[in-house]
Formats: structure tokens, C-alpha cells, sequence
């Protein structure tokens, strides 16, 4: 996942996440390196009815993100989600990033494994753990997110099974990203989030990329934290 608000070059954004997704910039303890199970896109568009548009694809991203139009894109907020799946039965269009529910404005995007939060939410079994991670994390109705309420129901997961629950949720005046290792995850450079910040843009990444930044201009983010982006909106 990639977050970045301010001035930048869409492009260069753009060019980055196909290099996570190919594994180019990977540097973790996991047994994999590629997100081939497609890519979603949400960024500020003064031209939509809520301020933000969203872009959803099924194929690997290296395959089509850059034929897809959105390096083109004017804006000054964009986050951009690779995937890779840990079940067949999770492919298609209904299980890629960013998750919406109807008539609500919240985007979600997450890079993880949740398979105990569907007990919260009266569900005999998980279906599909992020969409379950949404519902649990930011209720239904939720008009904005309490910091502190989220991170106790983030310490109310049960254990275990989990590993992580970052996240990008994203609604037209706020971004909230979420940074949160599971007790018992086992790759915790795989799940760090890194930030890289200059005078004009903040962008927020789950792996260091070296074309947007040099490694040592990169921090990583402290978990078990949210942190709340202001979208601009005029």
C-alpha cells in the first residue's frame, strides 16, 4: 500500500506500486514478493460527487495499472492497494481494494490476515477477512474514527491467527492509516509501514521505494498506531 497527500507526481506513484507489486522492492522475511491478484485506487477529485473517485482492477498491476489511465491523474491525495491473496476463493472484482459498502463514503484498504474478527460480528465462519476487518474496525455509520476506540478493538482481536491490521480507510475530508502488528505475526519487517516526508508531500508506504525516496530519507512508523491525514478539499 501506498498513501501519499501533497504535491507529487502521480506517475512516479503509480510507477512505485508496480514495483512493490513485482517484488522489486521487497526486502522482508516473507516467502513471497509479488501482489499478481490485482489493484485498486482512491484519490481527491473535486469532479465526483464526494470529492473522491476509485479504481478497482483484477489483473496484476504491472499488467494493466499503467495502462489504466490513473498516472495521468491531477490530484493531491491518492492511496493505491496491491493484493495478493491467501485464498483462491477470495479472486474477483468483489474482493479487491479498496472495499466500499453502499451509500457510505468510507474506502478501506488492508494488508493482512483477520480471520477471528468475524466472531465480533456474529459471523459462524470468515469469509473474507478484510471485508470482515472493515465492518469491525469502522462500524457501519461511523461518521469519523476514535483513535483510541479503534486501538482497543484492535487489542481485542483475538489471538491467535491474526497478523496485522494495516490499513488505509479513507473518507472524503480524512485519511486514516493504521498501523497495527498482531501479537503473534512472525514477519514484522514485512508488516512495518514507512513514512518519507519533504516540505510539499508525505507519502506513507508498506515497503521502502527507493525511486520515491532514498532509504535513509525513510522513517519507519511506530505500530500499534493511527494516524489521521487531513484530504484537502477546496
Amino acid at each position: 500500500m501506498i498513501l501519499a497527500t501533497g504535491k507529487f507526481n502521480t506517475a512516479d506513484i503509480v510507477q512505485a506500486m508496480v514495483a512493490v507489486a513485482r517484488g522489486d522492492t521487497a526486502d522482508h522475511e516473507a516467502s513471497f514478493s509479488q501482489h499478481p491478484h490485482g489493484w485498486g485506487a482512491v484519490w481527491r477529485d473535486m469532479d465526483a460527487p464526494t470529492g473522491l473517485s476509485a479504481m478497482r482492477e483484477t489483473t496484476a498491476a504491472e499488467i494493466s495499472l499503467l495502462a489504466s489511465g490513473l498516472a495521468s491523474v491531477k490530484t493531491d491525495f491518492l492511496a493505491i492497494h496491491v493484493r495478493r491473496t491467501t485464498s483462491s476463493t477470495t479472486i474477483g472484482a468483489q474482493f479487491t481494494h479498496p472495499l466500499k459498502r453502499p451509500a457510505e463514503d468510507w474506502y478501506f484498504m488492508h494488508n493482512g490476515s483477520q480471520p477471528t474478527v468475524h466472531q465480533f460480528l456474529g459471523l459462524p465462519s470468515s469469509t473474507f477477512d478484510s471485508a470482515e476487518y472493515f465492518d469491525y474496525l469502522v462500524p457501519e455509520g461511523t461518521a469519523s474514527l476514535d483513535q483510541s476506540e479503534a486501538l482497543e478493538r484492535l487489542r481485542n482481536i483475538p489471538e491467535p491467527g491474526s497478523n496485522s491490521g494495516n490499513a488505509f480507510a479513507i473518507k472524503p475530508d480524512c485519511a486514516y492509516v493504521i498501523h497495527w502488528r498482531s501479537p503473534s505475526d512472525t514477519w514484522p519487517r514485512y508488516f512495518t509501514m514507512h513514512e518519507t516526508v519533504s516540505p510539499d508531500c508525505r507519502i506513507i508506504s508498506s515497503e521502502i521505494v527507493p525511486a520515491l525516496a532514498p532509504a535513509e530519507q525513510w522513517t519507519p512508523l511506530p505500530p500499534q498506531t493511527i494516524l489521521e491525514i487531513p484530504i484537502p478539499n477546496d
